[in-house]
């Protein structure tokens, strides 16, 4: 695998409300586009690139006991290289949560790290091929 970019950060809140109106009132990001997901959230944009997620912690399905305001859910990483990152996983014994976002154009792999989780986002012709 190689790390092509960095993509988006995922900020885990208990008031979406409140972290949206700081992003977009004080860093000036813009609210944009998000794909059907199964969580609820907000994308926001700088310069074309939704470069922060902001999810519900409150979210049955990815709710935790240790939640906390303005925790840092995962960091995302642009890859290359689907085929050999999987292999590479399971030669590792790491677990790895695969989603095709196909409105996007690519598949993300999850997988978590000690202190915090990463998505390993892949083109679609990466995967493809």
């Amino acid at each position: 695998m190689a790390i092509i970019g960095f993509d988006h950060v995922n900020i885990r809140t208990t008031d979406r409300a409140r972290t949206v109106a700081f992003l977009t009132t004080v860093l000036g990001l813009e609210v944009g586009p998000r794909p059907a997901l199964r969580s609820t959230g907000a994308w926001l944009y700088a310069n074309g690139s939704a470069v922060v997620h902001v999810s519900d912690a409150s979210d049955g399905e990815r709710a935790r006991a240790t939640d906390a305001l303005g925790r840092v859910d995962h960091v995302a990483f642009v890859c290359s290289g689907d085929r050999e990152t999987i292999a590479k996983l399971r030669d590792l014994g790491v677990a790895a949560r695969e989603t095709d976002i196909p409105e996007r154009g690519v598949r993300q792999v999850f997988v978590e790290g000690p202190d915090v989780a990463f998505e390993l986002v892949f083109a679609a012709a990466d995967v493809a091929s």
